[in-house]
């Protein structure tokens, strides 16, 4: 991380009561994603793995469960999460990362995954949407990372801790290739 700080960690933060020195120009985009003392304080609901949705793999067709017939596995090895709050409602970013491994049949290309995305308000789903998320897979020989976003969950009401937001693979009727 220390190749992403400046020489002066402080420049342009008020620290000092008004001592510290100013920045001379700020941007239009500076200004807007300034960060409120409201928003600081708000509840953004965490984002967790389904059970049982973390992994996914990929047979070749009749060789299910068996080893030597695995094209790929893919897993999510973290998920997270930034709100936005407005009036009625709040907006929501989820973006999960994980990695793809070929197995012994794996061949390069474009794979597809089925990512879903859940919220949950005291036992009744507020948002729910299932992504084909596609990963292209150049080399065999290790494995591929990929990241995931969704910047589009819009949930009526105040952000309150009974909301429970699911990741996950759903290979169900609905999210299969």
């Amino acid at each position: 991380m220390s190749g992403c700080q400046s020489d002066n960690a402080t420049d342009g933060m008020n620290l000092q009561g008004g001592n510290a020195r100013q920045p001379a120009v700020q941007s239009a985009d500076q200004a807007v994603d300034a960060v409120r003392e409201s928003e600081l304080r708000a509840y953004c609901p965490p984002v967790s793995l389904r059970e049982g949705t973390a992994y996914f793999t990929t047979y070749q067709k009749g060789g299910q469960d068996q080893a030597d017939k695995v094209i790929y596995q893919a897993s999510i090895s973290d998920v997270t999460r930034k709100c936005t709050y407005s009036t009625g409602s709040f907006g929501m970013t989820v973006a999960v990362a994980g990695r793809v491994v070929p197995g012994p049949v794996g061949t390069t290309g474009t794979i597809t995954m089925p990512i879903r995305i859940a919220a949950i308000r005291g036992g009744e789903v507020v948002y729910s949407k299932l992504f084909q998320h596609q990963v292209a897979i150049s080399d065999t020989a290790g494995a591929t990372q990929f990241i995931f976003n969704d910047p589009n969950i819009t949930i009526s009401g105040a952000p309150d801790r009974s909301i429970q937001v699911m990741v996950g693979y759903d290979e169900g009727p609905n999210g299969g290739r």
